[in-house]
């Protein structure tokens, strides 16, 4: 996590994680949570459609203008890491838009354990698990797990269903986290997310504007 520069543009909070964990509900809830107080936009990142753009302008998270869905081909983690290019144009285009945003969040297609963020494209990098996928992911590690900024344990309503252990979950995490910050959520009714809110102005460097 870096702080941005000057005239560096809209702090960009880069999100992964597996297929089906819940990045584009986290994005939703937080445009919803924010854009009162800051100035948002959006990219969204998907193989050969943009599905999660239209998602996120059917729930009303912001208005369509500000929501730029890019397809990446191939390999969803190549768009955000080995070469950025397709988002950095799209960013740069949003930017051109939107002057004064203050936020970009930018919505990796889902991917693998491995899939990390270039440090050229996003300030705070947060990865999204979720508990269905059993409470044995968290000491599975890989980068998203270990070295995010922010790791978020999505779905806990589901642990009884799928016989997870949220105690065990936990416990795996600050093992493998050393000390990075974590939060639970159920991002279906919003639970945990004002905490993910703070934790971005915190440590984005944004001006408070909350009462």
């Amino acid at each position: 996590m870096k702080t941005p520069p000057v005239n560096h543009g809209p702090l960009r909070v880069g999100i992964g994680g597996p297929v089906g964990s819940g990045k584009t509900s986290l994005v939703e809830r937080l445009c919803k949570n924010m854009r009162d107080l800051y100035d948002i936009v959006v990219i969204t990142n998907d193989i050969y459609t943009k599905e999660d753009q239209l998602i996120l302008t059917r729930s009303g998270a912001l208005p369509p203008e500000r929501i730029l869905g890019v397809e990446t081909g191939g390999c969803p983690h190549t768009a955000i890491r080995e070469d950025a290019s397709i988002n950095l144009a799209a960013l740069e285009q949003l930017n051109n838009l939107f002057p004064s945003a203050d936020i970009c969040f930018i919505e990796s297609g889902g991917d693998n354990l491995a899939a990390t963020f270039s440090p050229e494209l996003a300030d705070i990098t947060i990865y999204v698990i979720d508990v269905a996928a059993g409470e044995k992911i968290p000491r599975k590690g890989g980068p998203g797990i270990t070295r995010s900024d922010l790791l978020i344990i999505n779905k806990t309503d589901l642990a009884p269903h799928v016989g997870a252990s949220l105690e065990v979950m936990e416990s795996d995490t600050q093992r493998m986290r050393a000390g990075r910050p974590y939060f639970f959520t159920n991002l279906k009714n919003g639970e945990g997310i004002n905490g993910v809110t703070r934790f971005i102005v915190e440590n984005g460097g944004l001006i408070s504007k909350q009462n």
